[in-house]
């Protein structure tokens, strides 16, 4: 029979796991708003990806401080999370450390101990990245872009890693002290099983010496529930904050472009007709009618994106690396990649609220191009592929910026006036420059 604590336990757990998938589905809703991405050949590299770059954190390394502070918080924070089967059994099934077993009482220490170093690691680790953020004020942290839910986006979830660690080694402390006076209490014996010493909370318990035993009960329950509540919170918080990537940056990685940087995408429908134009024995008018003619050449809003691009933007970890490495922005263009991606992100959750709101076929007024990224920021981009490079989840802003050049260039004519000159003389002369191809060999009569 349930006891009040379990059954509250129960709805709370069942409640948040619901809520969790409800809003994860949409999610994957929004991304699936996205076009075909193509085919995903050589698997083998690919599961590489994932192996170095998700897992280990390998493109993070050019920094190898930073890296393995944020190696440990990744690392230690899924490995900490181990125990939350222990929690939830317990909450379930009303017991106190079900998994402890006095046969296997050594590999039970062993675990526990391994986790409170790593929650030790964690705290320490989350606090040195407050500071970096908030009083070194490391510059990417401080882009127009990050004021904002942005800034109190990291800053919460560094905090609230750190009253979870906390909250996890206070629990086991006060249960340790609990276990010392069960000796003499026998109504705790039950209760609290002697587990061992442990090696972090065991330095904390020696300080709640002289606090009465109901008190402890409370500091243990409180941390407890506490604890358990704050990850079934941090799980649903995930769904609206930049953490996302926690869960996505492995598919992204998994997917993510392994052509050589430069590559660019040529669309069929455009390649086919230049190769009539150059071929003099095709017949453009004899040629069969594609059937699969594109609905719009390049990117007006984020459906016309395919569903990698939506991808990405939801995994970006709004890190900065690759507007730190942006030549565009350091030299005071407008231009951030960061910021692209956190326009694709906005304005595909808008269209995915439209939809929830006004069904399927919702349509605004707005689209990602001119009301969230304007063309003075596509252009100036050097499509050097440095945001590429620096991003360690493998996320691709150029791809979307060209995208958006496209539709600019060949559904609104509108370009930069360098560039018509340019498409003028290539239209007209078949070739950059403002000569016609009979006066091309003209400056060797000036010798």
């Amino acid at each position: 029979m349930f006891s009040l604590s379990n059954s509250a336990f129960l709805i709370i757990f069942l409640l948040s796991s619901l809520l969790f998938y409800k809003n994860f589905r949409k999610i994957i809703r929004n991304i699936k708003l996205g076009g075909d991405a193509g085919v995903f050949e050589n698997k083998r590299e690919r599961w590489r990806n994932v192996l170095f770059i998700a897992f280990g954190q390998k493109k993070m390394f050019k920094k190898p401080l930073v890296a393995i502070l944020h190696l440990v918080v990744y690392l230690g924070f899924v490995i900490i999370n181990i125990e939350i089967i222990e929690i939830i059994l317990d909450g379930i099934l009303g017991t106190h450390r079900i998994l402890f077993s006095p046969k296997w009482s050594s590999l039970y220490n062993f675990c526990i101990n391994s986790f409170e170093i790593l929650a030790l690691l964690v705290f320490v680790a989350c606090i040195i990245f407050l500071i970096r953020r908030n009083i070194i004020k490391i510059s990417r942290f401080w882009s127009p872009e990050m004021k904002g839910w942005p800034k109190s986006d990291a800053n919460l979830i560094l905090i609230f890693e750190i009253l979870l660690m906390s909250a996890f080694l206070i629990m086991n402390a006060a249960d340790l002290s609990l276990q010392k006076l069960a000796h003499t209490e026998s109504y705790l014996q039950l209760k609290y099983p002697n587990t061992g010493n442990f090696l972090i909370s065991g330095m904390i318990s020696s300080l709640m010496q002289g606090i009465s035993i109901s008190n402890l009960i409370l500091i243990e329950r409180f941390c407890w529930w506490f604890h358990i509540i704050g990850i079934f919170g941090f799980l649903n918080y995930l769904v609206i904050s930049k953490h996302l990537h926690i869960i996505l940056a492995f598919p992204n990685t998994y997917f993510g472009s392994i052509k050589p940087k430069g590559q660019f995408n040529n669309m069929s429908s455009v390649t086919n007709e230049v190769k009539m134009m150059l071929d003099p024995n095709i017949d453009p008018f004899t040629e069969p009618v594609s059937t699969s003619q594109p609905v719009r050449f390049g990117a007006k809003d984020v459906t016309d994106l395919n569903w990698l691009h939506l991808l990405n933007a939801y995994s970006c970890t709004e890190c900065g690396r690759c507007t730190a490495e942006c030549p565009a922005n350091v030299t005071g263009k407008k231009l951030s990649p960061r910021k692209i991606m956190m326009d694709v992100r906005d304005r595909v959750e808008e269209v995915g609220r439209g939809i929830d709101l006004k069904g399927k076929d919702f349509k605004d007024e707005k689209s990602l191009l001119h009301d969230f990224i304007k063309p003075e920021e596509l252009w100036a981009c050097t499509s050097c592929n440095a945001c590429v490079e620096a991003c360690p989840l493998s996320i691709d802003p150029l791809s979307i910026i060209l995208e958006l050049r496209r539709y600019s260039v060949m559904e609104e004519s509108s370009a930069p006036t360098e560039l018509n000159a340019v498409f003028s003389n290539i239209e007209n002369n078949g070739a950059p420059w403002q000569f016609s191809a009979s006066d091309r060999l003209n400056w060797k009569d000036d010798e």
